[in-house]
């Protein structure tokens, strides 16, 4: 079902099946495990919303359904990191909900580094490698929301451990 096709039914059925509950979620710790099985720093838990993100789980059947973008929640533990990725076909953008999460943006050999808090967001063009690190004591949370309906899976720079995972 998407946003728009696959009417059916009175408008209040079909805002309702558009409503994604707090309650209905679980933290995902399982999604990015082909990366935690590379190396434990990289455990993480998305709770999705709208879409599956760029973790690839699109069947999700609790989340809302949408054409142009997705949108979940992550949790960092202390000392714990996305690693460097890129999508060559959508916007990212990230919001630092709790803690502090430093971002890392590499693009044609340069690399800057960037804290935001709470209530923070970066905006990561299309092409541009982007991680995320969480350099203190206590857990952080962000929001990621990635500008396409079902976003290709991210690549990874060929010298990173991940480049030659194969998921499933």
């Amino acid at each position: 079902m998407t946003a728009t096709s696959d009417r059916k039914g009175t408008l209040a059925e079909e805002i309702d099946r558009l409503i994604a509950r707090r309650g209905d979620r679980e933290l995902d710790w399982d999604v990015l495990s082909f990366q935690t099985k590379v190396n434990p720093k990289y455990e993480r838990a998305q709770m999705r919303y709208v879409g599956g993100g760029g973790t690839g789980a699109h069947g999700d059947p609790k989340v809302v359904p949408a054409e142009n973008f997705t949108f979940s929640t992550m949790v960092i533990p202390a000392g714990h990191e996305g690693p460097s990725h890129v999508h060559h076909d959508v916007e990212e953008v990230f919001f630092c909900l709790e803690g502090e999460i430093t971002c890392i943006l590499e693009r044609d050999g340069e690399t800057v580094e960037r804290v935001i808090g709470p209530r923070d967001l970066i905006w990561i063009p299309a092409g541009v490698y982007r991680g995320i690190r969480n350099d203190t004591a206590a857990e952080a949370a962000m929001v990621v929301v990635l500008g396409a309906g079902r976003p290709q899976l991210p690549t990874y720079p060929p010298d990173h451990p991940l480049a030659k995972v194969k998921r499933g």
